[in-house]
């Protein structure tokens, strides 16, 4: 039986995916995803992966929250968030770091991320020291995937891309804009590059500042799964967008972030009350 918080939100994305339904192509011109393994998560397959991302400043703080995230069996993913950290700008000691807490994760992937100043991240980091820091910690080895920043340009991006597969790192490139939420076109042309330099899986969080940007959010997710069989993770931030994390499964979004305590974008839910409800979506879909 669905707890309080599970129902209501159950019913809003229902109530969301009816009145939007009419605005979508026929399900049987959505494009099959490509599952992609990483670690011992399949994305692309079943209901959407959760996320968790780590909130400490120091290792003690963050190893804790890596063992409460391995423990948890609704958390698929753990990201390191290296700008949380006091001492981000240390290659070998996030890079020690992060060999601790992979293994602690037992098998669950670990997302690395420097989410710059740039796109609503902790710290400022030019592109030249970014692009270094990420070859130093994909070179140590203890990362499953890495979160990249599509903004730093195509040679950057190339050169990691291709170290990343040398080290069989699967990659996300990534657009963040806390302000807005640009136009469709914009949405669109951004996944697309994404894909067509090399990404395994394509996300865009974007600021709603009405319900009919979440509704332009998921339509453009939907318009790029129609011709893109890789995994995406689409989403429109804070309150107004928290039925993007919800009901993602439906227009084609793969994966989705919950907290277990501390959210470390606005409009994230608790990971149990946001499997919960991903899982009866889900359900509800295999049914229909």
């Amino acid at each position: 039986m669905l707890n309080a918080p599970t129902a209501i939100l159950l019913a809003m994305a229902v109530s969301v995916c009816a009145t939007d339904a009419s605005a979508q192509e026929p399900e049987s011109k959505k494009q099959q995803v490509q599952p992609l393994q990483v670690g011992n998560v399949r994305i692309g397959q079943g209901q959407p992966a959760i996320i968790v991302s780590t909130s400490g400043q120091d290792e003690a703080s963050v190893l804790q929250e890596t063992e409460q995230a391995a423990r948890t069996h609704e958390v698929s993913i753990v990201e390191l968030r290296v700008d949380k950290l006091a001492f981000a700008m240390d290659g070998p000691r996030v890079a020690k770091l992060g060999q601790s807490m992979r293994q602690k994760l037992n098998g669950k992937p670990l997302l690395l991320t420097f989410r710059t100043k740039q796109e609503g991240g902790e710290k400022m980091l030019d592109d030249a020291r970014y692009t270094q820091l990420y070859q130093q910690w994909l070179a140590a080895g203890f990362a499953d995937m890495v979160d990249i920043e599509m903004r730093i340009g195509e040679q950057p991006i190339q050169k990691l891309v291709a170290e990343s597969r040398q080290q069989k790192v699967a990659v996300i490139l990534s657009y963040h804009d806390f302000n807005a939420t640009p136009s469709n076109e914009e949405m669109l042309q951004r996944l697309e590059w994404q894909a067509a330099h090399g990404a395994d899986v394509l996300k865009i969080a974007v600021m709603p500042k009405t319900p009919e940007d979440v509704n332009r959010l998921t339509s453009v997710t939907w318009q790029m799964r129609q011709h893109s069989d890789k995994p995406l993770l689409t989403m429109a931030m804070g309150g107004k967008g928290t039925i993007s994390r919800i009901a993602g499964e439906v227009y084609g979004s793969n994966l989705t972030f919950g907290n277990l305590g501390k959210a470390s974008a606005p409009g994230q839910l608790d990971v149990n009350v946001l499997y919960q409800t991903l899982k009866a979506l889900h359900q509800a879909g295999q049914d229909s």
